[in-house]
């Protein structure tokens, strides 16, 4: 077990699985010139993880991490589909943004301060409060995360969830026997051909994984959450005028919500004479000059994407699939944790 968690360490002190090398040179206002001179913002997202980031047949995304990409696109060019998805593993995607592959990733990354400091990266806030969770079959009969102790727990490399698994077995005393694999398809794979006991990842993506499971009725998720995992964008350091344009369309989205602005409500949104609509639409102040974008750049988030709150409901919550519950989502004024800063 020593040796194992030495080892995990040696993977995060290594930028969890990415070369940590510096990042693409750049100055501030480089990268929307080179979004607007392509014709497209180049997103770099799980290559299918469903609400979050997953294509149909027809080769369309989807999800609440995609709708970002979409939402920043929006802004830009007044057009969502004008977005170039790159579907990354765990193990590329930091190598993917600094190189320059990608112009931001939008794929459930947690914010930790290795990542924000040694890698070159900034974090463009918090799309999905999340925790790493359990899925284990009925038929092991635990109802528990305490009650794992020497099972066999497949977990995918360079992620947090492999350090969090450490941590929680060491931490309580409890033995387990680590089955690693590169990507999140093929560690599912091999929980469901029974390679493994249990199954973890964020709680989020253990519901999602769940459903894609030939029995999902034969499995269930523990009540267990065992560590803290900020999901967020990520932008490369040296462009802060893209890091500002990234994380205010997602603090536009969450404002939005607060203030009621909705996809179909908008045009009657724009004849409001409450300033602060009047601000985040532009119909007074031009608040979008300062992004280096245009005046309606909300409008046009608005009108193509919507608020966080359609954008959660639709792909997560009670408009989708996976049923969940907004939880620490929620809006501050609602109980959660999703705060946005004024525009003004």
């Amino acid at each position: 077990m020593k040796r194992i968690v030495s080892s995990l360490a040696l993977a995060a002190a290594l930028g969890m699985g990415a070369a940590a090398g510096p990042a693409l040179a750049q100055t501030s206002g480089a990268t929307l010139r080179n979004i607007q001179s392509a014709g497209a913002v180049k997103c770099g997202v799980s290559p299918s993880l469903a609400g979050f980031s997953q294509p149909d047949s027809a080769g369309t995304w989807t999800g609440l991490d995609v709708d970002l990409c979409r939402a920043l696109a929006a802004a830009i060019f007044n057009d969502p589909n004008k977005v170039r998805y790159s579907p990354l593993s765990a193990k590329d995607r930091f190598t993917a943004l600094q190189s320059g592959e990608v112009d931001v990733l939008s794929r459930v990354t947690t914010w930790t301060l290795q990542r924000d400091t040694a890698l070159g990266l900034n974090f463009a806030g918090i799309n999905y409060y999340d925790g790493q969770g359990f899925m284990v079959r009925k038929s092991l009969n635990v109802k528990t995360a305490r009650e794992l102790s020497g099972a066999s727990v497949c977990v995918q490399t360079g992620t947090t969830t492999e350090l969090n698994v450490a941590d929680y077995f060491r931490t309580n005393s409890m033995r387990y026997e680590p089955v690693v694999f590169n990507t999140a398809d093929e560690t599912l794979k091999a929980y469901e051909s029974g390679r493994c006991d249990v199954f973890t990842t964020d709680a989020s993506g253990v519901y999602s994984q769940r459903l894609s499971l030939a029995k999902p009725d034969d499995h269930m998720v523990l009540p267990d959450i065992i560590s803290k995992e900020p999901l967020g964008p990520v932008v490369r350091h040296g462009d802060d005028q893209w890091f500002d344009i990234v994380k205010w369309t997602h603090f536009a989205m969450v404002t939005a919500e607060e203030l009621n602005i909705t996809r179909g409500n908008l045009d009657q949104m724009l004849q409001s004479t409450n300033p602060e609509i009047r601000r985040v639409l532009g119909t007074e102040g031009n608040f979008g000059e300062a992004l280096g974008l245009s005046r309606d750049w909300v409008v046009r988030i608005m009108r193509h994407v919507g608020n966080y709150g359609e954008s959660f409901d639709r792909n997560l919550g009670a408009g989708s699939r996976l049923g969940i519950a907004r939880g620490l989502n929620a809006l501050w004024n609602k109980g959660g944790l999703q705060y946005a800063p004024p525009i003004r």
